[in-house]
């Protein structure tokens, strides 16, 4: 799949659905190390600064375990590419893996995340598609900005059953939502994740570590925070403007609404008064009219995306949180060891 700046939807899963083969949801997954190489070195081929690579995550489910032991790309394609498949593509692509004899079981997929901006309504259709038609499929959150301050960041996440059930039947109106009990905090659940290595590649990263002739080893160390967090606040800005329209959108059908049952129940009032005066004179009343024909109720803006709005600023928060919180350490360190010369 084309690397772009916004999540889009990806293909639906080419795996036959098989909703409701597990009995217990998956409650941790195990990642091969070479995975996250794989998925790593995707991005640093594929991906530039605020573009999203994409891949198809292979494995095999053991009990509440989801082991993920390999993955491939989408590849880069463009709109002239009209002519390109990715559900044929992904088909043959298993097909391959299973005559090497390789997992070739579909789990899910992964996505690169610019910042942290990955809580959008393309991921949401895209993760409900493959936990639609495979129960225990995840999605993978890989943020580079974030690896490259030095700790790997790398999330899985699926959608919750209340979310799912929300989805089936797609109705996102703000009764529905209230009587599902649905939130923000609601939407997406984070499942702990471990990297396996064989005791082989293990023995062989130590010999690689000692090896190593990179001079600069305190880049975790470095003070300077200004330009990463700068970003990660202006995103959190962006989309706080964006939760004040969606709130101005939903002030504006709550008067309209509210203005329309004034007029209806003045209506009423004219009609009674009207009938009790043809009453008094002798004649018939007025024949009926449905009222709900006469005053539409307007339409109730969508709070899905509200939803995901507010996930996303939940999600910027936390991370300049985090962030924050290491560069703290990072100072009363350095503070220390100031004090101590």
């Amino acid at each position: 799949m084309a690397s772009r700046k916004e999540s889009v939807p990806v293909a639906t899963p080419a795996v036959p659905s098989t909703s409701g083969t597990l009995d217990s949801p998956v409650k941790q997954i195990q990642i091969e190390g070479l995975v996250v190489l794989k998925i790593i070195k995707h991005y640093q081929e594929e991906g530039q600064g605020s573009e999203v690579v994409q891949g198809v995550l292979l494995g095999l489910v053991v009990e509440d375990r989801l082991e993920i032991t390999n993955c491939f790309p989408f590849p880069q394609h463009t709109e002239d590419d009209a002519d390109f498949d990715e559900v044929q593509y992904q088909m043959e692509m298993m097909r391959s893996l299973r005559h090497v004899n390789i997992d070739h079981l579909h789990v899910g997929w992964y996505q690169s995340t610019y910042y942290g901006s990955f809580v959008s309504r393309a991921l949401l259709d895209s993760q409900f598609s493959y936990q639609h038609a495979i129960e225990e499929s995840v999605v993978l959150i890989y943020d580079p900005i974030k690896t490259a301050q030095g700790s790997l960041s790398l999330k899985a996440y699926r959608l919750t059953p209340k979310l799912m059930e929300i989805c089936k039947e797609k109705d996102f109106t703000p009764e529905c939502l209230k009587k599902a009990n649905i939130g923000f905090e609601h939407m997406f659940e984070e499942v702990p994740i471990i990297i396996r290595n064989s005791h082989l590649i293990n023995a062989l990263m130590w010999d690689l570590e000692d090896k190593s002739t990179v001079a600069d080893k305190h880049e975790l160390l470095n003070l300077s925070s200004s330009n990463h967090l700068e970003k990660s606040l202006q995103l959190l800005m962006d989309r706080v403007d964006d939760m004040s329209q969606e709130i101005v959108k939903y002030n504006t059908y709550s008067r309209n609404m509210s203005k329309q049952q004034q007029q209806k129940h003045q209506y009423v009032q004219r009609r009674t008064q009207e009938n009790t005066q043809r009453q008094s004179r002798g004649e018939p009343p007025l024949p009926e009219e449905d009222i709900s024909k006469m005053f539409k109720p307007p339409q109730p803006p969508p709070r899905m995306d509200t939803l995901l709005i507010a996930g996303q600023v939940n999600n910027y928060c936390q991370n300049v949180k985090e962030f924050t919180s290491q560069n703290l350490g990072k100072l009363f360190m350095a503070e220390a060891l100031q004090g101590h010369n």
